[in-house]
């Protein structure tokens, strides 16, 4: 998990936060629901695997090992900008009449 950039005091002020948005009274169920909740997620993992060693079938989210193909190279579009033409003082054209 990403909390190893977390300190003690950053923590505190998080659990300020949650106490204030919340209140002192509703964080006991809330942490139950999330204990529920973790629980449950492991016990489907689990059961996942479980079922996936019994069909001899890889379980779902593993990453496979094989080497991907590398992509064709994409063709960058051609731009014209047409002629370059820069104003030159001695170029230019005045009419003496």
């Amino acid at each position: 998990m990403m909390l190893g950039n977390l300190g003690g005091v950053h923590l505190l002020v998080i659990l300020g936060i949650v106490i204030l948005l919340f209140g002192a009274t509703k964080l006991p169920a809330l942490a139950k629901g999330l204990g529920q909740s973790i629980n449950i997620f492991k016990k489907e993992m689990s059961d996942d695997e479980k079922k996936a060693k019994a069909d001899g079938t890889a379980p779902t989210g593993t990453v496979n090992n094989t080497v991907a193909e590398p992509a064709a190279p994409v063709a960058q579009p051609v731009v014209n900008p047409g002629p370059s033409v820069q104003p030159n003082a001695d170029s230019r054209n005045y009419s003496q009449n």
